[in-house]
């Protein structure tokens, strides 16, 4: 572009001057114009943002390859960007260098000798002033850097020698520099060939051991020079060993200043690499590791050498053998870097363990090929432990890396250590603060074999549980098989038959480690029914992980004489066992059905529990059979105890209540197959069962059977919970021991205010008893001076000792059984909870199931009580899920009970309690749940058809009813009756408009006239009564506001008649006329709300007439509404509600303008300009800039003013605009004759009583405006004169004239004219004041013209 531009701008002269003179000019303009340009290249490459800096770099080089060769930008260019070298600022010296780098990578024919010479001629450090030496040792640095990133460097070796030379020189200057040179050296170094290190060597590198050792620049120089040219090396220094004894201390030293270096940048330095790779070349790695890193660095105990030695560990992986991971897996290091991962816990520690995982999974992925090196390095990583228990996680995301032979190989390790756990050969480690509270009692190894056994579990679970990691069917078998043998089974002989049955423990297997195996075991059980169980592949026949688990466990019972259970089963067991394995064949053969699979999972699950509780799963497994046989159309087998009972229950009651008790169980995954049970089972419900589920939402009916069964849900969950904790805690006793002292404090210290909250008065008497014992309180006698011994006093001391401490001991009894009856309530709140889970399913699954209508008052009664105590979390869980299925899976479901049956009598019941209801609650809220329920029968009894038999007796007892109240179309065959529902929902309409605080609310009642407008129809007759009765005026403006949304509804005009919604809009016209009588008279705010929906409610009929092209009689309501202009317009003067008088007054203008009635402009903008016309010069807060205060400006203008005013008033009295300067009085002038017309007739007949300013006169008539004025001529008319017209005898005659309805009388226009201005009021507005007949013709003849 800027090419372009100067091409454009060094144009040949014009004609007519002379070449020489017009050609200077323009090349001197372009030159500018491209300096400028060029310029702003270099200020943009200097700035801070890195995408400016790189597009004014690309810009930059585009501009100078433009340019011919050897030209002056590109000179100046260079000279420019050495400049910048050297700059003060120091982030814009590497910008320079970049950009310099880039352009003779760009141009390769500047010579870099040239480029290094002009830097050192620009930045020369023997002729450079003190105070700009670091400039210039910073500008040769970045200068070299510039001519090594162009990679034109390394292939100049005369410009390779005299950068080198500089860089020696400026290591010199090291309190500006440090270390720079030194790295800009060894970057530069490793970059060129062979041939011409082995020249630049003797020159940079010293034959010195200890200039070597003597800082990491030289010490990496030399590992290069190891690296790529060693024999000239060798030739060089001779022989040369590292790892003496003399240099390993000077190496310690050198890694630790390389650790300081990048302590910041936080990265490892390449020089501890480069070592580690030369000490595997030489094989001296064993003593690298052990005495550079383990013995040096770490003694240091410098955290940045700790975290070099963790980078050096990591990135050292992929080189490593197998030996060699063992050596380093079993050091001090990695126990050192255990420690830190046990401390590292606060927020604002660095925890370096994300990028030892880093590491870790890179190695992992890297050599998927080695399995072993892979499980030395897991293996490893599993054996630094703190006091038995490994430092890395359960649920490791690197573990997803391991290839499957190698994650076989680590799973028999895991299993080997659980049986016989090494602690020797395990890292183990004590932090400082476990040193100093070591207690060998409780410290011992018998701990540390726990802690190892259960994070080795829980590993195992992790490993099944992984997604990501590639497992075979034989492993998750093998780990399933091993929980659940060491859970519930012990070996009482092995065999070769079952591989659990060979394997010994050296440590024997506790109770608490058997309760974590077992709790673990479901665990994985879950996660084997939920990710494996129908996914292909997984198993060999297709069937799911709990059915070889229970054949397994088949096997284990079959072979008693080398296995024996924890809990032996008794005969009755035994026998249910076997009767559910012959269950599980008989389902097998219908596994097809999905009903029998939901049956064989739940089965296969509670046969698992058998081992865990036998008793309560024993009872639960016959019970499930018997369900199972008569659910598939079998005829159990009855034994002897069942077959006296004659009433037996169905089985769906009996598997509800089971499904109840499992939900009741702390296990997930019994919640969940309840769940899917039931929803198989939710076809076949009953009343008595569905009753069962209800009996919990609701405690009050059934408060016995509702605490048994929390009580039973209790007494499972706090076994599991203290086994947990006892597996987990690592000091319980000492725990609960301090949370006991910490109670007693506590119940010290609110002992007084428990006193005086509740005041005992037994044990204000028993005090006054003891104290007249003791003679401590003076009689009437005057025995006050009679003190008491002190015998007496010890007595006393003695006696209110104890009696406080009984009392101490009611209050803790009262504050126990509090505590008690809040748990109680807590378990009941949450298996209420869940026992929501099979409502859900049920309206849900089956929403057309007449029982889903016996769900509405429970659920609103859960609704109610829980909205009363919703303070804790529990309370408000329950509300939102209650509400949830209520309101979007029952009332808002798509599908709904269509087959009722004989319940409609009970539903109408129903209904009318419901609405009821809603009129009763305290919280609106509330009573919105119920009135929605009262919505919703009323859409099942519309929904639902009518009998024969039903349809002739509704006929007989609707024969004498209203035919207005009949239902029509659709509505006909459904059980709705409406002149059953209509008293109800007129009961509670009517206490909504007449009750001061009535929980129904307006939504409500537009929310059952949109969705029933039959109903509605038969309800406006009583909201229209309320629009002007003696009521509140809220309670009118409530039912002005139902009129207003409901009268424009389509449903709602399809049910009316043309002759009767003429009618209803007759009445409502005159209620409406009624209550704007008293239209500004409003002075609250109920009252204003009143005055707003009633003009909202009249503009809405006037749409309707007009949309309907209905002939009505308007001439009241006109009047009305011009008698109260005066009124409307004072108060808005006034200013009193200011905001809402504006709105009150547009909707006025708004229906003034449907009666043909123009708002005139001059009102509306007297009305914005009154609060405007005399400001208030306090109020201003701050002046105008540029204006003259008051006190300066000149009196002639005040003269001025009052000369103005005195010429606007004949103004004002002949109707025109008050004057005004400047360009809005020419706007008025130019308005002026339009606004004489506004109103369709000369100002002498305006239609608005405003005062004589307002009413403008009458001008000289143009064309258009005479058109206008015919079009409205039947308005002026028509419509009364204002009484302040001069001529008002004339207009009083034509009112008087004027029949009652239509429009009589000539007119002076003629014919043509008149027939236009008929046409368009039909078309415009209401017609105002016409006939029926006439408006006929009139439209014929507009058809005509």
């Amino acid at each position: 572009m800027a090419e372009t531009e100067s091409m454009d701008v060094a144009e040949p002269p014009a004609p007519g001057e002379a070449p020489k003179s017009g050609a200077r000019p323009a090349d001197r303009h372009s030159l500018l114009k491209h300096s400028r340009e060029f310029l702003d290249f270099f200020w943009d490459i200097a700035k801070p943002q890195q995408e400016t800096r790189l597009e004014a770099t690309e810009k930059l080089l585009e501009y100078l390859r433009a340019r011919p060769e050897g030209s002056s930008e590109l000179k100046y260019a260079l000279k420019r960007l050495i400049t910048g070298l050297g700059v003060g600022r120091e982030t814009a010296r590497p910008c320079y260098s970049l950009a310099l780098a880039q352009l003779l990578q760009s141009f390769e024919d500047i010579p870099l000798c040239s480029i290094l010479q002009q830097i050192q001629e620009k930045y020369d450090l023997q002729k450079v002033k003190k105070g700009m030496v670091r400039p210039a040792l910073f500008g040769n640095l970045f200068g070299v850097l510039a001519l090594f990133q162009s990679g034109r460097l390394v292939k100049d070796s005369e410009a390779l020698m005299q950068s080198v030379k500089l860089l020696q020189v400026l290591g010199q200057h090291y309190s500006h520099l440090q270390e720079q040179p030194q790295k800009a050296l060894v970057d530069i170094l490793s970059q060129v060939p062979e041939a011409m290190l082995q020249e630049v060597l003797p020159k940079v590198l010293k034959p010195d051991l200890n200039s070597v050792l003597g800082s990491p620049e030289h010490l990496e120089l030399f590992l290069l020079a190891q690296q790529k040219v060693p024999t000239k090396l060798e030739k060089l220094m001779g022989p040369v060993n590292l790892f003496s004894d003399e240099s390993i201390p000077r190496l310690v030293t050198v890694l630790k200043m390389a650790a300081t270096s990048v302590k910041k940048e936080r990265k490892l330095p390449a020089v501890a690499l480069d070592l580690l790779r030369l000490a595997l070349q030489e094989d001296s790695f064993p003593r690298f590791w052990k005495e550079v890193v383990e013995q040096g660095l770490l003694k240091k105990q410098f955290w940045p050498a700790s975290y070099l030695c963790f980078r050096l560990l990591g990135a050292a992986l992929p080189l490593l053998s197998k030996e060699q991971l063992q050596l380093v897996m079993q050091g001090d290091l990695i126990r050192h870097y255990g420690e830190h991962m046990v401390t590292a816990k606060l927020p604002s520690q660095f925890k370096f363990a994300p990028e030892m995982n880093e590491y870790v999974g890179a190695f992992l992925k890297g050599c998927q090929d080695d399995p072993e090196r892979q499980l030395a390095l897991v293996v490893g990583f599993t054996s630094v432990t703190n006091q038995g228990l490994p430092v890395v996680p359960t649920f490791w995301r690197v573990m997803q890396f391991l290839s499957p032979p190698a994650l076989k190989g680590y799973v028999a390790w895991l299993r080997d250590m659980f049986l016989q756990p090494n602690l020797d050969s395990l890292v183990d480690f004590s932090t400082n603060n476990q040193k100093k509270a070591q207690d060998t009692l409780f410290h011992g190894p018998e701990r540390a074999v726990f802690r190892l056994r259960k994070w080795i579990v829980l590993r195992l679970v992790s490993l099944v549980d992984n997604l990501h990691a590639e497992k075979e069917e034989a492993l998750i078998e093998e780990v399933a098989r091993f929980c659940f043998f060491h859970s519930f089974f012990e070996t009482k002989k092995p065999t070769s038959q079952i591989p659990e049955t060979e394997q010994h423990f050296s440590h024997p297997l506790d109770s608490r480690t058997r309760e974590v195996v077992g709790s673990a075991f479901f665990s994985l059980l879950q996660t084997l029914s939920t990710q494996f169980r129908q996914a292909p592949g997984q198993t060999q026949d297709g069937q799911p992980w709990t059915y070889h688990l229970v054949q397994f466990a088949d096997l284990l019972l079959s072979h008693s004489r080398n296995v024996v259970p924890l809990v032996a089963f008794t005969t009755q067991q035994r026998q249910a066992w076997d009767r559910t394995l012959k269950t599980l064949k008989e389902l097998e053969a219908q596994s097809s059905e999905a009903k029998a699979a939901a049956f064989q999972h739940l089965l296969l699950l509670v046969g698992i529990h058998l081992f865990k509780s036998p008793t309560e799963s024993c009872d639960l497994l016959g019970d499930i059979q018997t369900c199972i046989k008569k659910s598939l159309g079998e005829k159990p087998r009855r034994t002897r105890s069942k077959a006296t009972n004659p009433q037996e229950p169905p089985w769906v009651e009996v598997l509800v209540e089971i499904l109840l008790a499992l939900l009741a169980q702390p296990n997930h995954l019994m919640r969940q197959v309840a769940r899917s049970v039931f929803g198989h089972i939710c076809s076949h419900l009953t009343p008595r069962a569905l009753q069962l589920i209800l009996d919990v939402l609701n405690p009050e009916e059934s408060q016995d059977e509702d605490d048994s069964v929390v009580v039973t849900d209790d007494s499972e969950q706090q076994p599991l919970g203290d086994a947990e904790d006892k597996s987990s805690d690592d000091g319980e006793g000492k725990g609960a021991n301090d949370s006991e002292s910490e109670e007693e404090s506590n119940d010290e210290e609110s002992d007084e205010e428990d006193r005086d909250g509740d005041v005992d008065q037994g044990f204000r008497e028993q005090l006054m008893a003891v104290l007249q014992a003791g003679k401590a309180l003076g009689g009437a006698d005057g025995g006050d001076d009679d003190e008491l011994g002190d015998e007496a006093m010890m007595a006393l001391d003695k006696s209110l000792a104890s009696l406080f401490a009984e009392q101490k001991l009611r209050i803790q009894a009262r504050r126990d059984e509090k505590n008690k009856l809040q748990k109680e309530k807590a378990l009941r709140r949450d298996f209420q909870i869940r026992v929501l889970d099979l409502i859900e399913v049920l309206v849900t699954r089956q929403p057309e199931n007449p029982l889903v209508l016996e769900l509405l008052e429970p659920l609103l009664h859960v609704i109610r009580r829980s909205m009363r105590t919703s303070s804790t979390k529990q309370e408000q869980d329950l509300l939102h899920k209650t509400a949830r299925i209520f309101t979007h899976h029952l009332c808002r479901s798509r599908h709904y009970c269509r087959n009722v049956g004989d319940r409609v009598e009970t539903l109408y019941a129903r209904l009318e309690r419901l609405a009821q209801q809603a009129g009763r609650q305290a919280d609106s809220s509330v009573s919105l749940y119920y009135f929605n329920a009262s919505l919703y029968l009323l859409r099942v009894l519309k929904g639902n058809t009518v009998g024969k038999s039903t349809c002739k007796a509704q006929k007989k007892e609707k024969a004498g009813t209203d035919a207005g109240t009949q239902p029509q179309g659709p509505e006909a065959a459904s059980c709705l009756d409406l002149s059953l529902v209509t008293p109800i929902y007129s009961s509670a309409l009517s206490s909504f408009l007449t009750r001061r605080s009535s929980p129904l609310t307006a939504p409500m009642f537009l929310s059952l006239f949109s969705r029933h407008p039959m109903l509605c129809k038969s309800l406006l007759p009583i909201v229209v009564e309320h629009v002007a009765s003696h009521t509140r005026p809220r309670h009118q403006a409530q039912a002005c506001l139902l009129l207003q949304k409901t009268l424009p509804t389509r449903e709602l005009r399809l049910c009316f008649k043309d002759p009767e919604w003429k009618q209803l809009l007759d009445q409502i016209l005159a209620k409406v006329t009624e209550s704007l009588r008293t239209l500004g008279e409003a002075e609250t705010k109920p009252g204003h709300q009143k005055e707003l929906s009633s003009l909202e409610l009249l503009n809405t009929v006037f749409r309707s007439i007009q949309h309907e092209k209905l002939t009505m009689d308007l001439t009241a309501v006109l009047g009305v509404l011009q008698s109260q202009q005066p009124r409307l317009q004072q108060g808005l003067q006034q200013g009193a509600h200011s905001a809402g008088s504006s709105r009150l007054y547009d909707l006025y203008w708004q229906a003034m303008k449907f009666l043909g009635v123009q708002r005139p402009k001059s009102e509306k903008k007297d009305a914005k300009e009154v609060p405007k016309a005399t400001p208030s010069p306090i109020s201003m807060k701050r002046k105008k800039k540029g204006f003259l205060p008051e006190t300066k400006k000149r009196k002639k203008r005040k003269s001025e003013g009052a000369t103005q005013e005195e010429a606007a008033k004949p103004a004002a009295a002949g109707g025109a605009q008050p004057p005004s300067t400047g360009k809005r009085k020419r706007k008025r002038k130019s308005k002026a004759p339009a606004q004489a017309q506004v109103n369709g007739m000369p100002a002498s007949r305006s239609l608005t009583p405003e005062p004589p300013a307002t009413s403008p006169s009458s001008p000289a008539t143009t064309p258009k405006l005479q058109k206008k004025n015919q079009k409205l001529s039947q308005v002026s008319r028509a419509t009364p004169v204002s009484p302040e017209s001069p001529k008002e005898p004339a207009a009083k005659k034509r009112q008087k004239n004027l029949p009652q309805k239509g429009v009589s009388g000539k007119s002076p226009q003629s014919a043509l004219p008149r027939r236009k201005a008929r046409l368009s009021l039909a078309s415009r507005s209401p017609t105002l004041l016409q006939s029926g007949a006439k408006k006929k013709g009139q439209l014929r003849k507009a058809k005509k013209l």
